[in-house]
């Protein structure tokens, strides 16, 4: 079953969406992070949901906007906040899904703020998986993500719109934000056994080298998908990154 809720807490409103099997407990809850100019009615998101309740019982797979994406009601983007969705979408899994069972399975923008949050913060996930994570988010904001005029107009402190299916807008503030947390820089050794990343060698957004060093740098397991796009359109791409992720998981075991 599907059902859409809101978190209102400390003055946020984060919406969601939740995956489960209605009538059953739910155990364990995957906490799914979409990417940038994504929402919570991603469709990776829905298929690896329906993958896990077909197959497993009592895992629920909850997704949420990250602030100024889909519909959220936030005008203006800022990494400080999205921590603050995070940490208070866990904490609701904790209250309200009774679970401190959680596992995190995000993409590009998302994995960079989930690495971000555990180093930073806390690392409330009993297994970590990322497909095409976004380490040099900066970068791929600037060389990538943004055409033309758009690096030099935020430069000069206006605000422009970018992102792919959908537009964010985003200010010098926040290109400043993500210049200061280069989490390239950072020692995630110590999570390493829990992590996994997958990235296709033909990404066109993030570097799928730059992947590669931050995995070895790190000592976390890494899986290069050949040919594989940015969003793994290839259904057989997809396929193999949802049974390595559940595999990851050690769901069924």
């Amino acid at each position: 079953m599907e059902k859409y809720f809101e978190i209102s807490k400390n003055k946020q409103n984060i919406r969601c969406k939740l995956y489960y099997d209605k009538g059953r407990a739910i155990e364990k809850v995957v906490l799914f992070g979409h990417g940038f100019a994504g929402h919570k009615d991603n469709n990776s998101a829905q298929k690896f949901a329906n993958r896990l309740l077909t197959k497993y019982k009592g895992i629920a797979v909850l997704v949420f906007n990250l602030p100024c994406h889909g519909d959220d009601i936030k005008k203006k983007l800022t990494l400080p906040d999205c921590m603050t969705y995070i940490s208070l979408v866990v904490d609701y899994i904790k209250a309200e899904l009774h679970t401190d069972e959680i596992y995190s399975y995000s993409t590009s923008f998302g994995s960079y703020l989930v690495l971000k949050y555990i180093y930073d913060y806390e690392n409330p996930f009993r297994k970590i998986a990322m497909r095409s994570p976004a380490v040099n988010m900066c970068d791929a904001v600037k060389q990538n993500i943004m055409r033309g005029d758009e690096l030099d107009r935020v430069l000069k402190g206006k605000n422009v719109s970018i992102g792919f299916d959908r537009k964010i807008e985003i200010s010098r503030q926040f290109l400043t934000e993500l210049e200061e947390a280069d989490i390239r820089t950072n020692d995630y050794t110590g999570f390493a056994d829990d992590m996994l990343m997958l990235h296709g060698t033909r990404d066109e957004v993030i570097s799928f080298e730059a992947s590669q060093r931050f995995a070895a740098s790190n000592h976390i397991e890494f899986i290069a998908v050949e040919n594989a796009d940015h969003r793994f359109q290839n259904p057989e791409h997809m396929e193999l990154a949802t049974k390595k992720v559940i595999e990851h998981f050690g769901f069924g075991v």
